[in-house]
């Protein structure tokens, strides 16, 4: 099990690095205030009529970069900085969220997919773990054949959740692209405001794409065991 501590270790610190570099971001760009005056509410409003939505409510939600689209209640949750501040990191965040319901009205493919998803991923998110380690210490401890079915269900079930994180990447990154590109057809942000907020969506991209990946790497890892016991 070296190998997974070596990989989890991995991860772990390349995941603190983008996180905190995010955060550093954020904080530099919150000191970036819009000449236009708006705030974070103001701008997920404007970004949903434009689009010719209506039936979804901006909100705002406790906690620091918690902000994100309910889908199902359709509502715009910014974090309570975004949602009152005007500058642009709270711009980029709350054009991005309204992206996602952009998405949503216009059915998105990938999104309807990650959807469809959920409450799978989120039941087999909770059991893989258990399961791949429980067919390990059965591969150890009963016998090669039903420690390998336990673990070979793990896997499935992990797999289903790296499955889930690279289909969220397009999700993220179109989300983002909608929201820049409206920032810069409606004028609402002057170009250095705009270049804040690009960088700002940058750096949130970049931590569900080392997710991804880490996601992957662990897969493959369990991948390597199993196959080396077949």
């Amino acid at each position: 099990m070296l190998g997974y501590y070596i990989i989890a270790g991995l991860i772990f610190l390349v995941s603190m690095f983008v996180s905190n570099k995010l955060k550093s971001k954020f904080k530099k760009y919150s000191k970036v205030h819009l000449q236009n005056g708006m705030s974070g509410k103001e701008i997920a409003e404007k970004m949903l009529r434009d689009n010719g939505i209506t039936d979804v409510k901006v909100t705002s939600t406790p906690g620091m970069l918690s902000d994100h689209y309910n889908p199902s209640k359709k509502t715009v949750n910014l974090s309570e900085g975004v949602y009152s501040q005007r500058n642009a990191a709270a711009a980029a965040v709350a054009a991005h969220e309204c992206g996602h319901a952009v998405q949503h009205a216009k059915a998105y493919s990938w999104l309807q997919m990650r959807s469809k998803l959920v409450p799978v991923v989120s039941v087999a998110s909770k059991l893989s773990q258990w399961a791949i380690f429980g067919g390990l210490i059965l591969m150890t401890m009963v016998g090669v054949g039903v420690g390998q079915t336990v673990l070979l269900i793990g896997i499935i079930m992990y797999g289903m959740g790296t499955l889930f994180s690279f289909i969220t990447l397009p999700v993220e990154y179109d989300a983002s692209n909608r929201a820049l590109a409206w920032l810069e057809t409606e004028n609402m942000l002057t170009a250095a405001e705009h270049d804040a907020a690009e960088d700002s969506l940058k750096w949130a991209a970049r931590t569900y794409v080392v997710a991804a990946i880490g996601s992957l790497a662990t897969l493959l890892y369990f991948l390597s065991i199993f196959m080396g016991r077949d």
